[in-house]
């Protein structure tokens, strides 16, 4: 079957399907990474799923942070599930084929879920800056309507963001090859398969997209430095630790996500490394979302007494 479709006169190609190549390894250890991956897939649903349902039920847990949480650990689920079930697929059949339809929707659904992944983390940020930098007036600052409007604000910038690149990759031509240099559809592998200009999509990309990255971190950055201003403020040591505790959780998260997504999409075209790039992938798409209920909940004693409370009522139900 012809997955290169030729359109005339222009010498152009129209792609109906598109192959992820993935990653390059020993097909005999394909197996091996097969149940690796869906063990990591696994506990990341499992893992996020429990901080859901704890914020849910738990009364003690009703507070805007964890209503964000409660929103991140969702994200999270669909974020690695944009790619992850189609990784594990091509790596058990050996499938690695995915309609140009399907890469496009992969692609804006991927970009979605990490554009507001990374403003729900500012969003985080500015509910640990009013709690530490304003106590008195945190309900006021992060009341009900205020948590759903930057939560709202989040999901809308998330959805611009990937409609503009996912429409601008997916308007170029691919010609000669159709094969991916990747294990999902992302926009830099996208970008050096096409045969068109680029310098228009790379420069959105860079303005967009990085303006959302650069910016979301910057404000986050600022969010740290008020609040280490504040802490210092505290007379005491144990007051200082108790307030900075409930921000290296939070601190750990954007590190690894902002480092990730900045290393990949920041960087010059010519610089990009698709092998680099697929392990940097990994680490964002797959292992940090796994990472993320243990980073940022199941070490908060909070969270483990909502846990304790959880098993208990279970424990004595009829």
């Amino acid at each position: 079957m012809d997955f290169i479709k030729p359109l005339g006169r222009q010498n152009h190609t129209s792609v109906t399907e598109f192959v992820l190549l993935g990653f390059s390894i020993d097909p005999k250890k394909q197996s091996l990474l097969f149940v690796l991956g869906l063990l990591v897939y696994l506990f990341t649903l499992a893992g996020n799923l429990a901080i859901i349902l704890l914020v849910w039920i738990d009364q003690c847990l009703q507070t805007p942070m964890y209503f964000l949480l409660g929103n991140l650990s969702f994200i999270e689920i669909c974020y690695t599930s944009t790619t992850a079930p189609k990784m594990l697929w091509d790596l058990l059949l050996g499938d690695k084929t995915i309609s140009f339809i399907g890469c496009a929707l992969q692609m804006y659904f991927f970009v979605t879920l990490g554009g507001t992944e990374c403003l729900l983390l500012l969003a985080m940020a500015y509910d640990r800056y009013a709690a530490i930098c304003h106590p008195l007036h945190y309900t006021l600052l992060m009341s009900q309507k205020v948590c759903r409007g930057l939560l709202a604000c989040s999901w809308a910038i998330g959805n611009i963001n990937s409609i503009i690149n996912t429409a601008l990759v997916f308007s170029l031509d691919f010609c000669q090859s159709n094969e991916i240099d990747h294990f999902f559809c992302d926009i830099p592998p996208l970008l050096k398969l096409s045969c068109s200009d680029t310098s228009v999509s790379q420069l959105v990309t860079f303005n967009i997209s990085g303006g959302i990255i650069i910016g979301a971190f910057g404000l986050i950055l600022l969010s740290y430095i008020f609040i280490v201003f504040s802490v210092l403020k505290i007379r005491t040591a144990q007051g200082r630790i108790k307030a900075f505790s409930t921000c290296v959780s939070h601190l750990t998260v954007v590190s690894i996500f902002y480092g990730t997504l900045m290393y990949t999409y920041l960087r010059p075209s010519s610089s990009h490394s698709m092998e680099q790039d697929r392990l940097v992938a990994v680490l964002y798409t797959i292992i940090t979302p796994m990472l993320n209920p243990l980073i940022y909940s199941f070490r908060n004693k909070e969270v483990q007494g909502a846990v304790r409370r959880a098993l208990n009522k279970d424990r004595w139900s009829p």
